[in-house]
């Protein structure tokens, strides 16, 4: 199996190495093949929202740099991981511009999902979405924020399976974190298997 590390640790922001590591670690000991990528290290532009990745070029985005790349390497995942700083209840610029250039993936057409309208799926088989935020110190209103965001981005992706958590980098129980990643593992592991 598969695992996409999506690091969206910033310039100046909370130091997500030792996080980073804890993840990678568990997940090999969970049989998964794991490829992370800090995003801050690579040319992805923002989004042009010309939405010609669904009507001149289907499934590929018209800017042609590493945006291209992440996105041929998540829908090829079986988990995404998802690990970044909470800023103002969401993703660090770094991970949003880069989940906003994997509109692709989804199809222009639409359909209901338990009385919403999302987008079809392009693909028969999406990654399950494993999201670890980080905060300086406990902040239940951004954590709430944080979780109903992977959420709703789980939904529109067609996620089988997500989990968010957000963790205090100050006072991190890496054990905790260990814990979370191992159980949410083991959870795609048994569903890849049937």
């Amino acid at each position: 199996m598969r695992a996409l590390i999506l690091n969206g640790e910033e310039l100046d922001g909370i130091n997500l190495e030792q996080h980073s590591k804890t993840i990678n670690k568990e997940l090999q000991a969970n049989d998964f093949e794991v490829e992370e990528i800090l995003l801050k290290e690579k040319k992805i532009a923002d989004c042009l929202g010309c939405f010609d990745c669904w009507v001149k070029t289907p499934g590929i985005c018209i800017i042609d740099d590493y945006g291209r790349e992440v996105t041929a390497k998540l829908i090829n995942s079986d988990l995404l991981v998802f690990l970044t700083p909470v800023v103002f209840g969401s993703y660090s610029y770094q991970l949003k511009k880069a989940l906003d250039r994997m509109i692709p993936l989804i199809s222009p057409y639409f359909k209901k999902v338990e009385g919403e309208i999302h987008h079809k799926k392009r693909y028969s088989k999406y990654p399950s979405i494993l999201a670890v935020g980080l905060l300086k110190k406990d902040n239940e209103a951004q954590t709430e924020i944080f979780k109903e965001l992977v959420e709703r981005n789980a939904i529109n992706f067609h996620s089988p399976n997500f989990q968010a958590e957000v963790f205090a980098a100050a006072d991190l129980d890496y054990q905790e974190l260990k814990d979370t990643v191992s159980k949410f593992s083991k959870k795609v592991g048994e569903q890849n298997d049937n």
